[in-house]
């Protein structure tokens, strides 16, 4: 059956259609509300004309479909659909930012606290998300340090000799270690988290009173201070989310800028009626086929009439194939549709087609997870102090733009901020120490660390390293030792860790250099590893959740520089061992002139050309008397067979 046979019999229900390329791959995902009516209108007569919307048209050669009760359905499904397929004549959400969320392993005999970006149905409890991303990391440290409970790696099903650093300065209540604690003061704990993270803190101080109460009254009073001092942290957080939720409603806010086909669009997430984060967008591709009459996906649909709010002219210059309508329509499909959480309030710089069936979607969504408040707003304001957040949103993405497309550096703090957003680091990214190894199957392997410090590599705190317990090529062993010998000198002279330790390879190398520090008792420290083809950024803890940032992204460029500095300084240093060793043969042939003995003449000489030409005083003054008479001897007898 040929492809206007098959349009001919396609059923007049709501649906949705996948457009195929000769290759059988789809190309395009589009719903309707009547099958037939909509796929058999990009054929009508003059659309192979059309440049821009005939490119589709061109290229399919079949068509699928799938029937759906209704168009709620269908909205639902092409979503799904356009995530899992990224057909290419599709408005694609290439941004991969997703905020984190706290994660409480309840299925654990010992439950631990996590901070992940990945949700999985694995019987653990996830809270969140949370904005901006460094609070789930803060809200984390803090259940660490009053309620004891820890997100360490260590293996929980089984006893160990002795607990790590964690528990001795109280930030872990031992469950590694047998008798440190017990189960019930284990599950007691892991309760009260559980009330905390649920924004139950009425019942967790009520809880934590009788404790305290009844411990006070057993006079174990270091106990009651402990519920003490947790009822009073809990109470100052209360008071500062009643003021937070007095302030304002949870809301979404969208502004844009498009120019020359390529488009820049700010999300501010607002909370409490306060600005928490904000998330930039980048198209430089935008599908070629839109235009004056584009549908709901930036794609053609022949004879619809679309009621749309014109945008402001500041946001939009040279893009007349540009329709912001159609736009937004595909990207707020792919931000809320199948989340977990969506706010209350969503404001959009453009109206669209299908805005009120899509606002019933997520509605409804948000009713079938239980949510408080189940109705979601998706308004166009046109006036007033909401249109004034729009605007806002829209000069920040003007902003954006120029930094991204016109090349503008940003600044160094700003870039820092990017970089702890983007790796979740717990603190603000001060000083990075990355390392590499360099050899030739296994000869004269080496390590480097270079050092960035505050926006600048730090050359004076480069260091090099001779491999000296690894046989053969073994990368993973030789970056044990490297990063064993260098925290643990730091440990020994009791100066501090630096704020990120990245790893120049893949999950293998970043697992080495994890081993290392665990073996050290150094348990929280920041550690990521930087794959070099793939550009993916590893982070410990969260290896099935890498950090994939887009190629123009400042944070990646510094990460590259970073790793390219550390490669570059351990093959050079490669480089000078091997040309030294080659250089040596001839010298190490002499009797009595060892490995040491040669090291120190090629790096006064600076050749062996120049220790051939050397005398017995210049030869003297850097090795023994009847070394330099051997050296001599030995020269002198080659001479003549050289000649």
């Amino acid at each position: 059956m040929d492809l206007p046979q098959k349009i001919r019999s396609l059923p007049t229900t709501a649906g949705v259609y996948l457009y195929k390329n000769a290759e059988g791959e789809v190309i395009y995902v589009g719903k309707a509300k009547n099958l037939r009516s909509r796929v058999s209108s990009y054929f009508h007569e003059g659309r192979w004309e059309d440049a821009k919307t005939g490119t589709l048209v061109r290229e399919a050669v079949d068509v699928d479909y799938i029937v759906v009760a209704n168009n709620k359905e269908a909205l639902a499904l092409e979503n799904h659909l356009i995530k899992q397929k990224k057909p290419r004549f599709n408005i694609l959400l290439r941004d991969d930012k997703t905020y984190p969320y706290v994660k409480l392993t309840l299925s654990e005999r010992f439950p631990r606290v996590f901070v992940t970006r990945r949700l999985r149905k694995d019987g653990s409890a996830y809270y969140g998300p949370y904005f901006p991303a460094n609070l789930a990391y803060r809200i984390v440290d803090l259940i660490h340090r009053h309620f004891m409970v820890p997100s360490c790696k260590v293996d929980l099903t089984r006893n160990h000799p002795r607990p790590c650093l964690q528990f001795y300065i109280k930030r872990c209540l031992g469950p590694c270690v047998k008798d440190l604690t017990t189960p019930e003061i284990y599950a007691e704990a892991v309760r009260d988290v559980k009330l905390f993270l649920e924004g139950r803190q009425t019942d967790l101080v009520k809880s934590l009173r009788e404790r305290m109460s009844e411990t006070a009254e057993a006079q174990e009073f270091e106990r009651a201070a402990r519920y003490r001092d947790l009822i009073s942290t809990v109470e100052q957080l209360q008071e500062k989310q009643r003021i937070a939720s007095a302030e304002g409603d949870d809301a979404d806010v969208f502004g844009f800028h498009c120019e020359n086909q390529m488009l820049a669009v700010n999300l501010f997430h607002m909370r409490g009626g306060k600005v928490l984060d904000r998330r930039e967008f980048f198209w430089e591709d935008l599908p070629e086929f839109t235009s004056d009459h584009a549908g709901a996906n930036g794609l053609v649909h022949p004879g619809e009439q679309s009621s749309t709010v014109t945008p402001p002219p500041m946001n939009t210059t040279a893009t007349a194939s540009f329709l912001p309508a159609e736009f937004f329509s595909a990207l707020v499909k792919q931000l809320y549709l199948g989340q977990p959480y969506v706010p209350r309030n969503i404001y959009l710089p453009v109206d669209f087609e299908d805005r009120e069936e899509l606002e019933e979607a997520l509605s409804e969504q948000l009713a079938d997870e239980g949510a408080r408040a189940t109705r979601v707003h998706l308004t166009v304001p046109l006036r007033g102090d909401k249109r004034e957040l729009i605007d806002l949103a829209g000069t920040n993405a003007k902003q954006s733009y120029d930094q991204r497309f016109r090349i503008l550096k940003p600044n160094a703090r700003a870039i820092q901020e990017a970089l702890q957003d983007a790796l979740g680091l717990p603190e603000l990214p001060r000083r990075i120490e990355c390392f590499d190894i360099s050899h030739i199957q296994g000869a004269e392997t080496v390590a480097s660390m270079v050092v960035w410090e505050d926006g600048t590599m730090k050359k004076s705190d480069y260091r090099k390293f001779i491999i000296k317990t690894v046989e053969g090529v073994d990368d993973f062993a030789s970056m044990r030792e490297v990063v064993t010998r260098r925290y643990q000198r730091l440990c020994e002279e009791k100066k501090p860790l630096p704020s990120l330790v990245l790893i120049d390879g893949g999950l293998g190398q970043l697992h080495a250099a994890a081993q290392a520090l665990e073996a050290l008792e150094i348990i929280n420290q920041p550690l990521a590893a930087i794959a070099k083809r793939e550009e993916i950024i590893y982070v410990y803890g969260q290896e099935n959740e890498p950090v994939v940032l887009d190629h123009h992204s400042p944070v990646l460029h510094l990460v590259q520089q970073i790793r390219d500095e550390a490669h570059r300084f351990a093959v050079t240093f490669h480089r000078k061992r091997r040309q030294i060793r080659d250089r040596a043969t001839e010298l190490r042939e002499i009797p009595g002139v060892g490995e040491s003995t040669t090291r120190r003449l090629l790096e006064h000489f600076g050749s062996l050309q120049a220790v051939k030409q050397a005398d017995a005083a210049a030869l003297s003054a850097v090795v023994t008397r009847s070394q330099a008479e051997a050296i001599l001897e030995h020269f002198r007898k080659a001479s003549p067979a050289t000649a």
